[in-house]
């Protein structure tokens, strides 16, 4: 089968005029995610392992409950339902976001929470020995090693994050495969828009991964 692929179109301009904007978007909802999704993830974690079920058990149904349904429903779901709970559209963007940070904290919380259970018990009890309360020994001893001890994956799951980004095209939003779209429409070269975009994210996403290899290396040395 002959494709007769034309790249005649693909030039810097094609990325500054077409997916420069939606990569700062791409870029941005990943930062938000990551960091909402760690902050928010966090807590879960630390509700899981308090003890206490009043704690645990929402905590458990909310990490749960997200790890079994797909992103790309909660995108959909999302963006459907809640202008007509609240009478008014929240825009795709908005959309994104917020479903991004609620999603990925289920997932940053498993990882947050292996990295909390990785500490020894002996340095627990020694903060438990000094006076420290239960928060005082989580932000000052435990979390801070947690998070040393984790980067590396925390980093790795930031990568997918960044590919699931293009989800967002479900529901419209302007993301970096939404600028490849439109390019790609706009010179009548479909295939090759695609194409040029699964290149694109291989070499981000690979530069990224070495990156985290390179600095797993380094906390492995530093240990």
């Amino acid at each position: 089968m002959n494709l007769n692929l034309d790249w005649s179109f693909f030039s810097w301009d094609l990325y500054t005029n077409f997916v420069a904007k939606g990569l700062v978007f791409s870029l941005t909802l990943t930062v938000i995610a990551t960091l909402g999704g760690i902050i928010f993830g966090t807590l879960l974690a630390l509700m899981r392992l308090s003890g206490k079920k009043w704690l645990e058990v929402p905590a458990v149904i909310y990490v749960n409950g997200m790890r079994s349904i797909p992103l790309v429903m909660v995108i959909l779901w999302f963006f459907l339902l809640m202008p007509m709970i609240i009478g008014k559209p929240i825009g795709a963007e908005t959309s994104a976001i917020i479903t991004f940070v609620a999603f990925e904290a289920a997932y940053f919380s498993e990882i947050m929470r292996a990295g909390i259970q990785s500490i020894p018990r002996g340095q627990v009890h020694a903060g438990q020995a000094m006076g420290m309360t239960y928060g005082q020994n989580m932000r000052l001893v435990v979390l801070p090693q947690a998070f040393r001890n984790m980067l590396p994956v925390l980093l790795t799951q930031t990568i997918i994050l960044f590919q699931d980004t293009s989800l967002v095209y479900a529901i419209g939003a302007y993301d970096m495969l939404k600028g490849f779209e439109i390019a790609g429409k706009n010179f009548g070269r479909p295939i090759e828009s695609y194409l040029a975009a699964a290149a694109t994210y291989f070499v981000i996403c690979f530069a990224l991964s070495w990156a985290v290899k390179q600095l797993h290396k380094k906390i492995a040395i530093i240990r």
